[in-house]
């Protein structure tokens, strides 16, 4: 019942559908213009780098399902109809997360027809088992970004705070990354930063060179979100809608 409303609720908001779109439309068309760019190194990973950008649209549809909440006063009621408040959390996390990785399925899919015939000249396989899991990787990387981003939104409980901090965290790092000329700190940030590591899941070659594995990558991410996700659901049980 709580799961349904949910979904009612964030699927009757015009945004959403929009927000969808454009994270399938970013995924998909910039990971084409990369392989059309691209001539040889990590082709799977150049053909899914549209998530780069793509992301940021995740990011903005997963602050929104909380914060246009608290906005619209619509809180008050949906804690009054459900006072469970763990279920409420759970069942909004379960929509978001459904959204983001569905939409996140239909933008590698497309990258990866379009790497198909961009790339087929340089030996392109989207069917090999790296690739595949390079794919995977990346659709779970944009679950656990919408997670990191209603975990952070249910913290600040404000649209324009939510994003900066969610952006911020997850761009700023890289761009200090490649400011600092210490090779031993660049390589921390890549190793701990949550978009450097959880992006790491894209690599399919020299795999041995990487600051941090890919699924190990991923589960730095997973730690950041877990983090959040612990955070705001104590804020959002305690404290007063």
């Amino acid at each position: 019942m709580i799961l349904r409303a949910e979904w009612t609720k964030l699927h009757t908001v015009r945004s959403t559908a929009w927000l969808a779109l454009a994270t399938v439309t970013t995924t998909a068309g910039l990971g084409a213009a990369a392989s059309a760019l691209t001539t040889g190194g990590d082709l799977a990973k150049a053909s899914l780098s549209g998530v780069y950008c793509g992301q940021a649209v995740v990011v903005v549809l997963a602050v929104l399902a909380m914060t246009n909440e608290y906005a619209s006063g619509l809180v008050c009621t949906t804690l009054a109809c459900a006072p469970r408040r763990t279920r409420v959390l759970i069942a909004k996390a379960v929509t978001v997360t459904a959204t983001a990785a569905g939409a996140g399925l239909f933008g590698v899919a497309g990258s990866l027809v379009a790497a198909r015939v961009l790339l087929r000249d340089e030996g392109f396989t989207a069917t090999a088992g790296p690739t595949l899991r390079a794919a995977a990787g990346t659709v779970l990387y944009l679950g656990l970004i919408a997670l990191l981003s209603l975990g952070i939104a249910t913290v600040l409980r404000h649209t324009a705070p939510a994003l900066t901090t969610v952006l911020g965290l997850l761009y700023l790092f890289p761009l200090f990354g490649q400011l600092i000329s210490d090779e031993r700190w660049h390589a921390r940030i890549e190793r701990y930063a949550p978009m450097s590591a959880g992006l790491a899941v894209q690599a399919t070659t020299n795999l041995g060179d990487l600051p941090v594995g890919p699924w190990t990558g991923l589960g730095v991410l997973a730690a950041y979100t877990g983090a959040a996700l612990l955070l705001g659901a104590a804020l959002f049980i305690t404290r007063d809608a």
